[in-house]
């Protein structure tokens, strides 16, 4: 039982760490997104 323990635990950790660059990933896109520039702006 332990060792199957361990093998689970070993799982949970990579499917943990892959959440974690998932998220990363797309909050990196968000804050690049939100700095691209727009454009000519208008001025009156």
């Amino acid at each position: 039982m332990n060792e199957l323990f361990f093998e689970a635990l070993s799982i949970m950790g990579k499917g943990m760490l892959g959440i974690f660059i998932v998220t990363a990933v797309i909050i990196l896109c968000m804050v690049l997104l939100n700095k691209w520039p727009e454009g000519k702006k208008k001025e009156n």
